[in-house]
């Protein structure tokens, strides 16, 4: 059994599937993989994700919708880091994914990218978007 490393993303306000959703719906080998739902008599709303796993460029995702309220949520501290091969991907991820949200640098040429920008998506999750060099 090879040892693994998955994101996994906790919404506080029932937001797991809109979040994965969109997710999916941004990159072309995206895939949702399996969704289990709260029950009648659970510790979330019935019918509300208790967990899932999606992939997006390969990479496998798990989120649920936590029914216990936090003192914290996501942080630009953490971030996912996504490598486009052409600045009309770059420019459309990144007005896609900011819709709703905050961006945290403008989508600009920096010293060390052509083209990147920053941005908390509307769901409070952090992206970096970046033309890939070369």
């Amino acid at each position: 059994m090879t040892t693994t490393i998955t994101p996994f993303l906790m919404f506080q306000d029932g937001a797991a599937e809109e979040a994965m959703r969109f997710y999916a719906s941004l990159f072309d080998d995206a895939q949702i993989e399996q969704i289990t739902r709260y029950g009648p008599g659970g510790d979330g709303p019935e019918g509300s994700v208790e967990q899932a796993s999606f992939r997006l460029c390969g990479q496998r995702f798990r989120c649920f919708n936590s029914p216990v309220p936090h003192a914290f949520g996501f942080t630009p501290a953490i971030s996912f880091f996504v490598t486009c091969q052409s600045e009309e991907e770059v420019t459309d991820l990144f007005k896609k994914l900011s819709e709703g949200g905050e961006v945290l640098m403008p989508l600009d040429t920096y010293p060390f990218s052509k083209k990147f920008g920053w941005l908390n998506d509307r769901f409070g999750v952090s992206w970096q978007v970046s033309l890939a060099s070369g």
